[in-house]
C-alpha cells in the first residue's frame, strides 16, 4: 500500500450526530451515527443493505455533502436501477464500479504474481483514490464479500480492512460498509467496526416475510437495544422502533365518559375512564363488537378523533351491520374524525402495527382506540408470551397519553366451558365478560363487570339485549345461578328482555 499521508486531512474528532436517512434508525440511535467513523451494516441478500446506504448518502446529498458509493458487486446501471425503483434521482451522489470492463479483461490480469496479491493491493488502491479525487463526507462500500474472496487469508483481510478504516478515518469520512453475511458472523468486522448494524429476513411458514434490525454494538452513544422490525417499501425502509412506554410520558386528565348506555355505564361505576383500557371477553356473536362500537359512537358525538382497528370481521359487513342496529359511522369517516383499517395480520409486523397507534395518537390526536380482536393480533406474533410483552407496552403507552382504549377478545365454544387463546385479563383496567345462557327455551345474552382498576363497579350479572335501538342493560338476574357457566338453574321470577333475537 503507497503511502499518501501528504494528501491526508488532520484528524479531527467528532462531536457531532449524523441523520442515517432513515427516522426510525434514528430514533433507535438516539440522534443518529457518530460522524467520522466507519460503520459495518450486514445482513444476507435481500434485507435492504444497498437500499440503506442509498438512503444513508441521499440524506448527505440533500444536505450538501458529497456522497460515494463504491460496489464491488452491483454495476452502476443495477444501482441506479434500484434507485429509480424507490423513486430516487442520484444527484450529488457519485458511483465508482471497483469491477470495470479494463478490471475483467484477459490481457490485462497478471502471471508471475498470486492473483489475489496484486488485486487486492489494486482494488485498496483504486479506492483510496476515488475517495481522494471526490472527498466525500459519506461513503457506502458494498461489499466486504468481494474483498474477503480477494484476500483469501484472514490475516491479509483484516490488515486491509484496518487500512481502509484508517484510511477513511484520515478523510474525515463516515461510511457503511455492506456484508452478506456469507461468512456468517465475521467477529473480525465487528471488532474493526465502530458499529455494527445487523438486518435479518425471517420466512413465514405462511404471509409475508419478517424483517427486524439489531444494533449489536455502537461505541459511545446510547442506542434502543433489541430487535425492531422494519419494512422494505417502495421509497425505502421504513423502521418501527421497538415500543417502550416510559419514554412517552405526557400529563391528561382521567376524566370519567359515558359508554353511550346508562345501564352499562351503571355496572362500569360510572362509564369509561380516559387513559385506560376496557377488555371485553366473549364467545363469538355475543355482541363484544357491538358494544364496543357503541362506546366508541359515544367518544365521537361527544367531539373525539377515534380508530377502529378490524382484523376480524368485513368492511362491508360491519358498516352495514352496525347501521342496522342504529350505529351509523360513514358520517364520522367521511369527516376525518374516525379512522377504520382493515388488518391483514399476515401481512403487518407487530411493531408496524404499534407504529400505526402511534402515528393515530402523536400525529391525528385520537382519543379512543378499538382493537377487535386479539385472536387475530395473536396470529402475527411469533409466540404467546411475545405477544403479551408487547400488549403491556402497548396498553402501557395509550394509558399514558390518556387514550381510552376497548380490546376485544374472542373465546373457544359456546355454551359451558370456555377458552381463549391467551389470557391477557391481568394486563387490562377493566374486564367486561359476556355469556350466552338459555332462558324459556330462548337464548339470551349476560353481561357483567368483573374487574376494574379505577371505579367501584357493580358485582350483579345482567340480561344484555342488542336491537335497533342499541345497548339496553336489564335488571340483574336474580333467581339464576351459574349464568357464566352457560348453563344456569333458575330460582326465581327475573324478568326477561322481549325481542333478543338480535345478532350481534
Amino acid at each position: 500500500m503507497n503511502d499518501t499521508s501528504t494528501t491526508q486531512r488532520p484528524p479531527q474528532i467528532p462531536t457531532f450526530r449524523i441523520s442515517t436517512g432513515i427516522d426510525g434508525l434514528d430514533d433507535i440511535l438516539r440522534g443518529g451515527l457518530t460522524a467520522q467513523r466507519v460503520y459495518l451494516v450486514e445482513g444476507s441478500p435481500g434485507t435492504g443493505k444497498t437500499t440503506l446506504g442509498l438512503q444513508f448518502l441521499r440524506d448527505g446529498a440533500a444536505r450538501g455533502e458529497r456522497g460515494l458509493y463504491i460496489t464491488l458487486s452491483e454495476t452502476a446501471d443495477e444501482l441506479i436501477a434500484v434507485a429509480a425503483s424507490h423513486g430516487w434521482d442520484m444527484d450529488g451522489i457519485a458511483i465508482h464500479e471497483l469491477a470495470s470492463d479494463n478490471e475483467l479483461d484477459p490481457d490485462a490480469q497478471q502471471s508471475v504474481f498470486h492473483p489475489a496479491e496484486v488485486e487486492l493491493g489494486e482494488t485498496t488502491q483504486n479506492v483510496m483514490e476515488q475517495v481522494d479525487r471526490i472527498r466525500p463526507s459519506r461513503v457506502v462500500f458494498d461489499s466486504l464479500s468481494e474483498m474477503r474472496l480477494l484476500a483469501q487469508n484472514p490475516l491479509r483481510y483484516r490488515r486491509q480492512i484496518l487500512a481502509l478504516k484508517q484510511f477513511f478515518t484520515s478523510r474525515a469520512c463516515t461510511v457503511l460498509m455492506l456484508d452478506d453475511k456469507t461468512s456468517q458472523v465475521d467477529q473480525h468486522l465487528h471488532s474493526i467496526a465502530h458499529g455494527v448494524i445487523s438486518l435479518e429476513q425471517i420466512a413465514q411458514e405462511f404471509g409475508k416475510e419478517r424483517r427486524r434490525v439489531n444494533i449489536i454494538k455502537m461505541r459511545g452513544i446510547q442506542f434502543r437495544g433489541g430487535y425492531h422490525d422494519y419494512a422494505l417499501q417502495t421509497g425505502g425502509l421504513r423502521i418501527f422502533p421497538r415500543l417502550v412506554a416510559a419514554e412517552h410520558v405526557r400529563e391528561f386528565s382521567p376524566q370519567v365518559h359515558s359508554s353511550g348506555s346508562d345501564g352499562f355505564d351503571a355496572l362500569l361505576g360510572g362509564g369509561l375512564v380516559a387513559g385506560t383500557n376496557t377488555l371485553i371477553v366473549g364467545p363469538s356473536g355475543i355482541g363484544k363488537t357491538t358494544l364496543s362500537v357503541r362506546c366508541m359512537l359515544t367518544a365521537l358525538q361527544r367531539g373525539s378523533k377515534a380508530a377502529f382497528y378490524l382484523f376480524d370481521e368485513g368492511m362491508g359487513t360491519f358498516f352495514a351491520r352496525n347501521a342496522t342496529l342504529g350505529m351509523n359511522l360513514m358520517p364520522y369517516v367521511e369527516n376525518g374524525q374516525l379512522t377504520i383499517q382493515h388488518i391483514d395480520p399476515a401481512e403487518l409486523s407487530p411493531g408496524e402495527f404499534a407504529q400505526m397507534l402511534r402515528d393515530a395518537v402523536e400525529s391525528q390526536g385520537v382519543k379512543f382506540i378499538t382493537i377487535d380482536s386479539l385472536n387475530a393480533y395473536l396470529q402475527a406474533m411469533p409466540g404467546e408470551q411475545f405477544l403479551t410483552l408487547q400488549m403491556h407496552e402497548l396498553l402501557s403507552y395509550l394509558n399514558l397519553q390518556g387514550v381510552t382504549t376497548v380490546l376485544v377478545l374472542g373465546q373457544h365454544g359456546l355454551m359451558g366451558e370456555l377458552r381463549t387463546d391467551v389470557d391477557l385479563s391481568y394486563l387490562s383496567d377493566t374486564t367486561v365478560l359476556l355469556r350466552f345462557f338459555e332462558s324459556r327455551a330462548r337464548l339470551r345474552r349476560a353481561i357483567t363487570v368483573i374487574k376494574s382498576r379505577t371505579t367501584t363497579h357493580a358485582l350483579s350479572i345482567h340480561e344484555l339485549l342488542l336491537n335497533s335501538t342499541g345497548v339496553q342493560i336489564g335488571t340483574a338476574l336474580q333467581g339464576f345461578e351459574g349464568v357464566l357457566t352457560g348453563l344456569p338453574t333458575y330460582r326465581g321470577d327475573t324478568p326477561m328482555m322481549l325481542n333478543s333475537d338480535d345478532a350481534e
